[in-house]
C-alpha cells in the first residue's frame, strides 16, 4: 500500500539524492549516517554498498543498531542562508536488513530502483549486498509558509 502524501513532498523525497539516517541502540546512543536511497511510494531502500567501510557489512554501527532496535528516522532536507527557503522532511518508521536471499523479489526490484537513481551502483555487485529496507509510519513536511503547504502524513501499521 502506498503512502498517502502530496505530491510536493513526493517529489521532494524522491528528487534528493541524499538523506540522513538514525538509528539507535538497544541502549538509545543515536548514530546517524548520510545515506542514498531510493523511495517507491511505500518503503525507502539503502544498500550497504562497495564504498569502503573500515568494518563488514554486518558490523557496520547502523546494521547492528537496526537488528536490536528497528525504529529509524531519516531527515531529508535543503538547508539556505536565506531561512525563508528552509525545507525538510522527516519520516520515521522501522527498519530491517534484507539479505541476497531473503526476499528476492523486494531485493532485486531495490537493487534496480537504487541502479536507476545512482549511476555509480551499475558497477557495484549490490545483488550480493545487504540492503536496508524502511517502512515509513510517518512522513512530515516542513517549510516556511511562503514556501508551500506542510505536510503531514501518517500511517497505521
Amino acid at each position: 500500500m502506498a503512502f498517502d502524501i502530496d505530491q510536493s513532498t513526493l517529489d521532494f523525497i524522491r528528487g534528493h539524492r541524499v538523506s540522513r539516517l538514525a538509528t539507535a541502540s538497544v541502549e538509545g546512543q543515536p548514530a546517524v549516517v548520510p545515506i542514498c536511497y531510493v523511495f517507491d511510494g511505500e518503503r525507502i531502500y539503502t544498500p550497504i554498498d562497495e564504498k569502503p567501510k573500515s568494518v563488514g557489512a554486518g558490523s557496520l554501527k547502523r546494521v547492528r543498531n537496526i537488528r536490536v532496535n528497528p525504529n529509524v528516522a531519516l531527515v531529508i532536507d535543503d538547508y539556505s542562508e536565506d531561512w525563508k527557503e528552509l525545507v525538510y522532511v522527516l519520516i520515521t518508521g522501522t527498519a530491517e536488513i534484507i539479505a541476497p536471499g531473503d526476499d528476492v523479489s523486494d531485493h532485486a526490484r531495490a537493487v534496480e530502483l537504487l541502479r536507476e537513481k545512482y549511476p555509480q551502483y551499475r558497477s557495484m555487485k549490490l545483488e550480493e549486498r545487504p540492503i536496508i529496507r524502511i517502512t515509513p509510519a510517518r512522513i512530515k513536511r516542513w517549510a516556511p509558509a511562503e514556501k508551500g503547504p506542510r505536510a503531514m502524513a501518517d500511517k497505521t501499521i
